[in-house]
């Protein structure tokens, strides 16, 4: 029988997909990308916000559509959304034969087997209860890029935030096994490790009573065939100085990081429950922007929080327009009940909200713009992951997959996806570059 999984939101739910297709692999079911031919579809769904949830439930509609027009004869929803509503979702959408939540994945197969004997199940585990440690996947990102999972959970309690609900506290894997399976990735090919966890910046300190990261990095930095390595979600709290010198000084750590800030006027800050002020991050920016000058920042805000007037709104586009993210995302604040964030007083307009957000990302396209501008004239390493239209498309240490820019490039001679190139920059637009490859500008 065919397996089709459809993994929906963030890196860390797609690690938890590619452990099921690992389980399921190894038992007696063939994976497939396409639903049409799946006799068992899975949708890991994301419940973070109201956009996410919307395309999780589309999905899940969507996907039962193949049990009239496809083979499709088991449909399971797993992760965010079945976690958050346990109960509403095997009730309200018939098309569904298993619900399981976010604690629940490594059981697929017991799962698979009772829905095949024509079992509704509802599963939910303790999510603490997982093995973090036993992460055995099976990549589905391309050869050369892969995700790493350090940390499962949160301990933060952003008042908007409903992560710790669906995921547990926050608990570190250990530090032996990360390195285990980053020199396992290694071995496969794998050039690029990207490390992800809810809250990157705190890894260790439920496990060893300190602040691991910087450990950990250089650790990963010693494994041969890894050129690159990526840290996302770092929140600025526990951005200590031996964070920064690891980053300065090991030569494959990509002087690029994510740093979830959210807002630049402190009294939304404080009511968005975040554990620092804009002094601190102002602070924080400045000194790595000095211990590591070609470093890439990128980070993201939420505008239209309850309680955010036409003042903290203007406090914050001045708090951009005085750093110059190097890169940056702005969502509206999504109201999810079970957040304390809910029940503020002051809820802002929904039209008030996408202005505001329009107003950010007009503002954030002419400083990218500005940014790209001056790598012109310059040459890059590019890591090449596509070619289309006689180009090819990769992207610089200072972009993220999927969420940053890309180069676009032509070259004199034949290369390949996964392998690093030299490319001279040519011209700029406000998100990518264009550039060429060649044996002139690669001397």
């Amino acid at each position: 029988m065919h397996v089709a999984i459809v993994s929906l939101g963030c890196a860390k739910n797609l690690i938890d997909s590619e452990v099921m297709i690992n389980i399921i692999k190894d038992g007696k079911y063939e994976v497939t990308n396409n639903p049409y031919l799946a006799d068992i579809i899975i949708i890991n769904t994301c419940g973070f916000i109201e956009k996410a949830k919307q395309e999780s439930i589309d999905t899940i509609i969507e996907m039962g559509q193949y049990k009239k027009t496809g083979k499709c004869i088991l449909l399971i929803a797993a992760g965010c959304l079945s976690e958050r509503y346990k109960e509403e979702l095997l009730k309200e959408m018939p098309e569904l034969d298993a619900v399981i939540g976010t604690g629940d994945y490594k059981s697929i197969l017991e799962v698979i087997e009772n829905g095949l004997e024509g079992q509704k199940i509802s599963m939910y585990g303790n999510q603490e209860n997982i093995d973090l440690d036993k992460l055995d996947r099976y990549i589905s990102t391309q050869n050369h890029t892969a995700y790493i999972k350090i940390a499962e959970g949160c301990d933060n309690r952003c008042t908007y935030c409903i992560i710790p609900s669906l995921r547990g506290r926050y608990r570190s894997r250990k530090f032996e096994e990360i390195i285990k399976e980053a020199e396992f990735l290694a071995s496969k090919g794998i050039k690029e490790l990207i490390v992800i966890a809810q809250d990157t910046s705190v890894y260790g300190r439920d496990l060893y009573g300190k602040l691991m990261l910087p450990d950990l990095l250089r650790a990963m930095a010693k494994i041969r065939g890894i050129e690159w390595i990526r840290i996302l979600y770092a929140y600025p709290d526990e951005f200590n100085d031996d964070l920064i010198d690891v980053m300065a000084s090991e030569e494959k750590i990509c002087k690029y990081i994510d740093i979830p800030i959210q807002h630049g006027s402190n009294k939304i800050l404080k009511l968005m429950g975040r554990n620092t002020t804009k002094e601190k991050i102002l602070h924080l920016i400045s000194k790595l922007r000095k211990e590591i000058p070609n470093i890439a920042i990128r980070t993201t805000f939420i505008v239209g929080f309850p309680g955010e007037d036409e003042e903290d709104f203007e406090e914050l586009a001045n708090f951009i327009k005085e750093v110059q993210f190097d890169r940056m995302g702005v969502f509206t604040y999504s109201r999810e009940e079970d957040t304390p964030a809910y029940k503020l007083p002051n809820q802002v307009d929904e039209e008030i909200k996408i202005n505001r957000q329009d107003i950010l990302m007009s503002l954030q396209m002419d400083i990218s713009y500005k940014k790209n501008l001056g790598f012109v004239g310059k040459s890059l390493k590019v890591l090449i992951e596509d070619y289309e239209n006689g180009q090819y498309i990769g992207r610089t240490y200072r972009d993220a997959p999927e969420i940053d820019g890309l180069v676009y490039f032509t070259s004199n001679r034949e290369m390949r996806i996964g392998e690093f190139a030299n490319v001279f920059i040519k011209d700029a637009t406000d998100y990518d570059l264009l550039g060429e490859c060649n044996d002139e500008y690669s001397k």
